[in-house]
Formats: C-alpha cells, structure tokens, sequence
C-alpha cells in the first residue's frame, strides 16, 4: 500500500479538517456581517445620520447566509452517489476541491450575486464532507472509540468557528475590501492541505469490502487496529463480521434511496433525519451564525459586540472536549435528553428577560440595524443576563447535541445504505440550516423576543421524540446496532451502553468465546445471528 498512516487519531485528525470548513464559514460571515467595509460594498439600506452603512437588507442578508446551507442540501444529497461510486477518500478530496473553488469566487465578489453564487459553491463541498467524514471514521475506528473519533468533526467545527472568527476581527481592522476578501480568500489553506494529506490516509475497510478488495480490507484493518497484524484476534472477528455483513445484504437486496423508506428502514431513516434536523432546530446555528445581532440587542456595539461574542466560541471548543473525553461511556440518549432539556431553559430564560425588561427599539433597530430590534440598554442586568444565558446554551450544547448529531447517523445504517443513508440524513440538516439562516434575521425584526420561545418549544418536543424514539447505540459494534434494530420489540427507553463490554472484545478478553463461535459457525452464521452478549435490550 506505500505510506498509509494507521493510527485513528492521526488519520481522525486529517479528515475532520473538513468539519472545520463549515465552521470557518459560521464565523467568517458572523463576524464579517457587521463590519462597515462589508456592510458599504453591499450596502442596501443607505446611511445612518453618522454616516454609516446599513448593509444588505435583512431578507438579502438572509438569502446571502442561506446560499451556503442551500448548497450543502446539494453537496450531502450528490454525496451518496459520490462516495458509493469513488470511495470516502475520493469524497473527501472531491469536497476540497469544491471548497476551493468557492471560497475564490466569494473573495473575489464584485456583487451580491456572486457572493451567494460563491457560498452556494462553499455549501456543496460542506454537504459532502459533513456527510461523508463520519462515514469515514466511523467506519475505520474501533467501537469503544468511534463516538470518540466522530465526536472530533463537531471539535474541529469549534475550532474552526473560534480561528476564523479571530482571522475575520483581526481582518475588520484593515482599510477597505480587504477586509472581508482576506479573511474569504485564507480558508482555502486548509482544504488545499486536507486534500494532499487524504493521500497517506487508508481507504474505508467496509467500502473496500463492498466492492470485493477483500485483501486491501484486511490490510487496513490490520493497520489501524492491531499495528499491521493480520492475524489479531479482533482484525480477525471483524473481517468475518464485515464479510458475513456484505453476503447478506448482497443476498437480499441492492441499495437505493428508496430502500430507505420501505419497510422497518424508515425508522432508522426518520430518526438519523431528525437527530440532524433538532440539532439545527436547537437554535446553535442561529446563536452562532447571528450572535452579533444578539449582543447588540443587549446594548454592545463595535469591538466589544465582536470580542463578547468570540468568548462563546471559546467556550463552544473547551466545552465539547468533554464529549470526546466521555461520549463513549456516556452513550448517546443521555446527552441528548440532557442537553435539550438545559437548552430549553436558557431558551425560555432569555426570552422571559427579554419580554420583562426590555423595549422595542427605535425605527431602523439599534446601531442602524434592522435585526437589533429589541432595547435592554436601561436594564444593564438584564442584558447581563441575556449574554449568561446565551453562553450555558453553548456550553450546554457544544457535549451533547454537537457531537452527537454526527456521531449517531453514521450507526444507525447497514453497510449497503450508510453512504445514502447518511446523505440523507445530513441532507436534513442542511434544509433546516437553509431555512433558520433565511428566518431569523426577519424573525428578530419582526416578532423579536419570541424568536427565543420558539426554539425553546422546540427543545421541548426533541426531548420527548429522543426518549421514545431513539435507542442507544454506544459499545456495539456497526453489525451488532444491525442485529439490535433487527430484534422484535426493541424498546429505545430500555436500551443500555455497553461501553465495557466492547472494551473487553477490543483487547481480546472475549476473543476465545467469539473465535469459537466463528470456526462452529463459519459459512452458515447470518447478520441476525450475531446479537450473542455483545448486544440486547432489555
């Protein structure tokens, strides 16, 4: 194979720079939007009596922050085909090169409809790598890690947001278009480096087995879970696992999309959309994407606005450490129930303040700003209040629905439908991304404070769906989730984590039973025959 990096972290490292080119587009426009270099290029509403630039309106600025999730629909949807087709490596480098070619295009804008044209071009490289990198890890990582590891694309989205939110303030402070162009034109680096790397990263050991590279399959999974020996116990029970895997799906069914939405598919379908679709409908995206506008609300302008607003994005990065620390053993129902919850509170807090101690602002909205529509400037303790608020909501986000909106798709699905699947799923992700970015700016302008009341409805209503609907799928490997979702009467409130167990498998404590069980049964086991104690519901 040449030069191939085996160890998960490295190779994790490598491939969820993608994640953080979505959030090098969430801090670069937040931050940019309220400049004066950007607001008198694409100025739209005139000047203030200082002689200040309006900016877009707030229905242009809308459109302009929606091109780049309108694409991502696009980019995750076409990723399917992209990656079933040339593999998860080729995905990957397939969305650098897109990214490039429109963050060229948005540093380079001359009007409004290339920029939209730009982020639109952005947004279809996201979609494909937001969609397809967890696929790609997941895949790759041992099942005591792989929340670990897939948790990473939501830290590398942290990290991005958080480096290019200080490129972007650093930038505000030059003369003219460089200000916003620089900070645009910069993102490229990282894709031109994630695509040259991908080169030295293996290719999915699950893809390769679909497509009868048996060897090269056994080969990666040599590398990355045992240091290159292919006789390891565990290298060895999963190549027969994936194997057993792939001869039944091939002997029941080729996959399409429309496989996902016939017969018991369609709930593992309809839950990977809605763990996507709540994490947008939480309100992250809107605090992180339109922040500026918030704090404005509770009366900072300038430098100030921008320097508030970066603390959240630092707490965004320390705070989903904790997830990958944890994620693992803590499993996935709990955080998400947990999470909602807290966001809910803050949700309705914020709200409750707003509605109690503030006042409409004057015509035109604070700061010349149409979005700034709601007045704490006579409530200092309040406003106080509302940015405490807004920075629990992150901190009660970042460890629980951030990572795990990325980490739960990606095991829901058998091997012949993840790629689609997972498309799918993301696709949902971005339609909702899409629609918040284009509601919210006339949403504060228009029904103001209660745009905080209806998400906090929202993070009702998720965490109701997650205790009923969505079982646990943490300390199982990809085959067992498949044999959990294949037992009658499987009840999600009553499935449990199984972190130590799959520990245990890992390292070999339980190899003798499964070898046993694998020479007994050699050609004749099926996939719903694996549940054995490595899963069960009770």
């Amino acid at each position: 194979m040449g030069y191939v990096i085996g160890n998960i972290y490295v190779i994790t490292t490598v491939a969820v720079i993608g994640g953080a080119l979505f959030g090098f587009d969430i801090a670069s426009m937040s931050a940019i939007l309220g400049t004066q270099q950007y607001k008198c290029f694409f100025n739209q509403t005139g000047h203030g009596d200082d002689g200040s630039c309006g900016g877009p309106t707030s229905s242009t600025q809308g459109g302009i922050s929606a091109a780049m999730p309108g694409g991502s629909f696009v980019g995750a949807l076409i990723s399917g085909i992209v990656t079933d087709w040339l593999g998860r490596r080729m995905a990957i480098q397939t969305g650098s090169v897109i990214w490039c070619i429109g963050s060229a295009i948005v540093c380079s804008s001359f009007s409004i409809a290339q920029l939209v044209v730009g982020r639109f071009i952005n947004g279809l490289s996201v979609g494909i790598l937001s969609a397809q990198v967890p696929v790609y890890v997941a895949e790759l990582a041992q099942p005591s890690r792989r929340g670990q590891v897939v948790g990473a694309q939501q830290w590398a989205i942290t990290w991005g947001i958080l480096i290019m939110f200080y490129i972007s303030y650093g930038s505000s402070f030059l003369a003219g278009n460089a200000a916003w162009r620089l900070p645009w034109g910069l993102q490229m680096i990282p894709a031109v480096f994630l695509f040259g790397m991908v080169f030295l990263l293996p290719e999915s050991p699950r893809w390769l087995a679909k497509h009868d590279r048996w060897e090269e399959a056994h080969e990666v999974l040599a590398l990355v879970h045992s240091k290159g020996d292919k006789n390891a116990p565990f290298v060895q029970t999963e190549l027969q696992e994936i194997r057993d895997m792939v001869e039944f799906e091939r002997a029941n069914s080729d996959a399409s999309y429309l496989d996902l939405f016939k017969g018991n598919m369609i709930y593992r379908t309809h839950i990977g959309m809605f763990t996507q679709i709540w994490s947008q409908l939480t309100g992250m995206n809107v605090m992180m994407l339109y922040i500026t506008y918030v704090f404005g609300m509770a009366g900072l302008s300038g430098n100030a606005n921008l320097v508030a607003s970066s603390i959240q994005y630092v707490i965004n990065v320390v705070m989903t450490i904790f997830a990958l620390l944890f994620i693992d053993r803590w499993g996935r129902r709990t955080p998400l129930l947990v999470g909602s919850t807290l966001m809910m509170t803050f949700m309705f807090a914020n709200g409750g303040i707003m509605a109690s101690y503030g006042k409409p602002a004057p015509p035109g909205g604070l700061n010349h700003v149409p979005e700034e529509s709601w007045d704490l400037s006579d409530a200092p303790s309040a406003a106080k209040g509302v940015i405490a608020c807004t920075y629990l909501f992150v901190a009660s986000f970042a460890p629980t629905w951030g990572p795990v909106s990325w980490i739960y798709p990606p095991e829901l699905y058998p091997l012949r439908l993840r790629g689609k699947a997972v498309a799918v799923s993301t696709a949902s992700n971005w339609v909702f991304n899409f629609a918040l970015s284009y509601f919210v700016p006339p949403a504060f302008e228009n029904i103001k404070w209660k745009t905080y009341l209806v998400f906090g409805v929202f993070c009702f209503a998720m965490t109701v769906h997650v205790f009923f609907a969505f079982p646990e799928t943490a300390g199982k490997t990809l085959e067992d989730v498949e044999t959990m979702f294949n037992t009658p009467g499987m009840k999600p409130w009553k499935t449990k984590v199984q972190y130590h167990h799959v520990r245990q498998l890992e390292t070999g404590a339980l190899q003798s039973e499964k070898m046993a069980d694998l020479q007994a049964e050699a050609g004749t086991r099926a996939p719903d025959k694996e549940a054995g104690a490595a899963t069960h519901t009770e």
